[in-house]
């Protein structure tokens, strides 16, 4: 966890240590002492606004660069922050007033692989006009959908009967778009985000 809030720090802390198969193995105020204490972490609950100065894009990008998928952590009252973090590779957003059950679900989530898909994330992207677009073809919008949605290439080419390898050109294809937009997604759960922030699947679609 990264908190500048010591009563944030322990609450939660202790919320996560009472379950079974999570732990807190650290805690920090800022991203640097937590990678001074430890660099293996499966995830890292992030605070996006810290009173070292920080910002969400070099924080992320500490965290990003060593693998760490990363869960922020915010009041959400700033709507701009959401955005910064979005755009530098947090996995998902949670608001600070979620009720426990809900941050349990949300870290699971994301140590299974999945991003966490919420109101705050959607909402802050939708109101954002200079989030950059990516201008894809119906076919590619299509397997996109279905791609992203947790369908394997061969279902995808089955359902829009193409052959596997279509779809494994249309996916690159999308990918490079994305990458032209300084929208990278090169995981398939990138792709599956992508898909949220430009609509084209619902928030908390189940793309198991």
């Amino acid at each position: 966890m990264v908190d500048d809030h010591p009563a944030i720090m322990l609450g939660v802390g202790a919320i996560l240590n009472a379950q079974p198969d999570l732990h807190v193995v650290a805690a920090a105020a800022s991203v640097q002492e937590l990678i001074a204490q430890t660099q293996r972490l499966d995830c890292v609950l992030l605070d996006l606004r810290l009173a070292d100065g920080s910002t969400p894009t070099a924080n992320l990008a500490a965290l990003t660069a060593l693998a760490i998928p990363v869960l922020v952590y915010t009041s959400g009252d700033r709507s701009d922050l959401i955005r910064e973090a979005t755009r530098a590779g947090a996995t998902g957003v949670l608001r600070k007033s979620e009720p426990p059950d809900v941050v349990v679900g949300a870290i699971r989530s994301l140590l299974r692989g999945e991003p966490v898909v919420t109101a705050e994330w959607a909402a802050a992207l939708d109101f954002d006009p200079d989030f950059a677009t990516v201008h894809l073809s119906p076919r590619e919008a299509e397997v996109l959908t279905l791609y992203a949605s947790g369908e394997t290439a061969e279902r995808v080419a089955a359902l829009l009967f193409i052959s596997r390898e279509t779809v494994h050109d249309h996916v690159r294809r999308i990918r490079a778009k994305y990458a032209a937009a300084d929208r990278p997604a090169l995981t398939k759960v990138d792709l599956y985000r992508r898909a949220v922030e430009d609509g084209l699947v619902p928030q908390g679609h189940d793309h198991s």
